[in-house]
């Protein structure tokens, strides 16, 4: 079954005629999350590339239908955009072509492959709603072949936008309209973290059958931790940007316009030198994100 998703619903061409024959309806861009039911679809249409970023040791026991295999520690080797973007071209990604990604560690390692993609200018890229784990006991289409097509010549478009590093958070932390997010779990947080952040624990924003909470509870749930809508949102984590590029994802899924990933993360910050705020005496209430 797959009761998590809703059918993928197709615009109706009103001003077609009798003398005028209809356009194939065309299936619109991803957006952040790709449901289970658009995904099957664009497979159906050959009209996806699906990327796995397991081990791929694990790519070879099973994936879902198509996919390529890219381990997250293959792009994490070398991740500067020329890099990126030669991966892109080796797994055959065209600039237009919608590309799906999924891991089986709630979509924190696909986050960060998802990001990359769109740094270097891959904007139609979507992190699948559920983890392979999932899509496997579901019933849903699997295979063991490795999967490779033709190399393409994906152009590179830079897009800083959604990119901070050291410099640019020692910047951000004493701006009102700035607000730095650490997405580690609450005792990390508090043992060291980045002066005058936030935490958001990246376990506050799954849902029991989904990588995200849906739209409307993340909204909610940042609403409430007094993040404004209009403020930039620069996130981070502990190493090389794997939770903090979940909560990119959340965030941009609840909405939010403004958001940047630290990709280098505290590991960076530390290793510079930069001061950091310590909470040596937690107490069991200090634990609580809440």
């Amino acid at each position: 079954m797959c009761s998590l998703s809703k059918p993928l619903r197709q615009k109706i061409d009103r001003t077609k005629t009798i003398n005028k024959p209809a356009k194939k309806p065309s299936l619109p861009p991803l957006n952040n999350i790709c449901d289970i039911d658009t995904l099957r679809t664009l497979i159906k249409k050959n009209k996806v590339r699906i990327v796995d970023v397991r081990k791929k040791e694990d790519y070879l026991k099973g994936h879902i239908k198509t996919a390529v295999s890219l381990p997250l520690a293959e792009l994490l080797a070398n991740d500067d955009p020329e890099s990126i973007i030669a991966i892109l071209n080796k797994l055959g990604i065209s600039e237009n072509i919608p590309v799906v990604i999924y891991d089986d560690t709630f979509g924190a390692l696909a986050s960060r492959v998802a990001w990359s993609f769109k740094f270097v200018g891959h904007e139609n890229v979507a992190l699948l709603e559920v983890t392979y784990d999932t899509w496997r006991k579901l019933g849903l289409e699997i295979e063991r072949k490795s999967n490779k097509y033709p190399k393409t010549s994906h152009p590179l478009k830079v897009d800083y936008s959604i990119f901070a590093d050291a410099e640019y958070i020692e910047k951000a932390q004493n701006d009102k309209n700035k607000i730095i997010i650490d997405s580690r779990e609450r005792l990390n947080f508090l043992t060291e973290h980045i002066p005058n952040s936030k935490n958001i624990p990246y376990t506050m924003l799954r849902s029991e059958n989904s990588i995200l909470r849906s739209p409307l509870e993340l909204k909610r749930f940042i609403e409430n931790r007094g993040i404004d809508s209009n403020n930039e949102i620069i996130t981070y984590c502990g190493s090389v940007g794997t939770l903090s590029g979940l909560t990119f994802f959340a965030l941009k899924t609840a909405g939010l316009s403004n958001v940047k990933l630290y990709p280098k993360s505290f590991k960076e910050w530390k290793s510079l030198g930069k001061p950091k705020t310590e909470f040596k005496d937690a107490t069991y209430w200090d634990l609580s994100a809440e």
